[in-house]
């Protein structure tokens, strides 16, 4: 068994360039803070367990949104669909009124935006840190259905519908 000292230097570029290579929706993460709604796009969202229901999220830490979303306690999981790029874009930049103009309504646990595939509403069970990021681990409360039609998909740094 090779020790630890043998092991390459795994640098951040390379480390995006062969994770690229698995596929991964999009969501769109959002809460309320103060009121206001919040949120922010994420592509590491996954489903951890059915009993109990979990899920789990990776904000990195250095997001101005996933505090306000850690201090409201609850969280909206936004999954988009294969004609959200425009969406996407928007949640995706850091600052501005996100909402502006866009179809949503409130929930209990944070605003479900109109038009997506589907919506998992959670409150937070438990974060753990993580190098750079946070791993956020959600207790499902409520599923919602929206349509059936084909997800956005993030794959070597871009984003598509499927891998043309």
């Amino acid at each position: 068994m090779r020790e630890p000292a043998d092991y390459d230097v795994v640098e951040p570029t390379e480390m995006r360039r062969v994770l690229g290579a698995f596929a991964s929706g999009v969501t769109i993460v959002t809460g309320t803070s103060r009121g206001r709604p919040v949120g922010f796009a994420c592509q590491s969202f996954t489903s951890v367990s059915l009993e109990p229901p979990l899920v789990l999220f990776c904000p990195a830490r250095t997001s101005r949104t996933w505090p306000l979303l850690r201090d409201a306690g609850a969280f909206s999981v936004n999954v988009l669909a294969e004609d959200q790029l425009e969406l996407c874009k928007a949640f995706a930049v850091s600052g501005g009124d996100k909402f502006a103009g866009l179809d949503w309504h409130e929930t209990l646990w944070g605003p479900s935006l109109d038009g997506v595939l589907a919506t998992v509403h959670c409150t937070i069970e438990q974060v753990h840190e993580a190098g750079d990021h946070d791993v956020v681990v959600g207790r499902v409360q409520r599923l919602v259905m929206h349509r059936e039609v084909g997800p956005l998909l993030f794959f070597r740094g871009q984003f598509g519908p499927t891998w043309i």
